[in-house]
């Protein structure tokens, strides 16, 4: 039987996450988070909403993040989020999910699909050259979606000088490049 000797990959193709200071930028590469979307069942909305509750996992409205001691999650679409948690406890967060939540929902692993970029510095002066959305206008909890160089992301809005940006893993390397074009450029 042959023995494999793996090692994982950021979504960047590295061994650690990329994270670079450009001017007052930083650019933070994050594979700490497990993520696991969440739709709630048919019907069922009422009873996914008083689970999440009694397991301490937020359940923000429309464009809205929340987060709490260990879980924390992000609205997607009507009854749907994007939850989050630690990675070091909860790299299968599936199976953390599934026992709460049983048939109410559908939950899928999705920490392996998305790259997160956490950004810090002047945002409204790096995100006004990469994308149409008013960041000035997004208060610490918000979360939307938005195109940043023909890539769809979802933005999470985290404090006032700082955001989270995910992106499809697949588009990790030119999502990087723009966000560090962008902050080269203003900086």
């Amino acid at each position: 039987m042959a023995e494999h000797r793996l090692k994982p990959l950021s979504p960047l193709g590295r061994p650690d996450p990329e994270a670079t200071a450009i001017g007052a930028f930083r650019i933070a590469e994050r594979t700490d988070v497990a993520l696991g979307s969440l739709a709630a069942r048919a019907g069922r909305e009422a009873e996914v909403d008083a689970l999440a509750e009694g397991a301490g996992i937020p359940l923000p409205g429309p464009g809205r993040a929340a987060g709490r001691e260990v879980w924390a999650a992000f609205w997607l679409s009507p009854a749907q989020w994007m939850v989050e948690a630690p990675f070091a406890t909860h790299e299968d967060i599936v199976a953390h999910l599934k026992p709460i939540f049983g048939d109410a929902a559908s939950i899928t692993e999705q920490t392996d699909a998305w790259v997160r970029f956490d950004v810090t510095g002047p945002l409204q002066s790096l995100f006004e050259r990469l994308c149409n959305l008013d960041i000035a206008r997004m208060e610490p909890g918000a979360a939307t979606r938005t195109l940043i160089e023909h890539v769809g992301v979802h933005m999470v809005r985290r404090a006032p000088d700082a955001t989270s940006v995910l992106g499809p893993r697949s588009s990790a390397a030119s999502l990087h490049h723009a966000l560090l074009t962008a902050a080269r450029s203003v900086s």
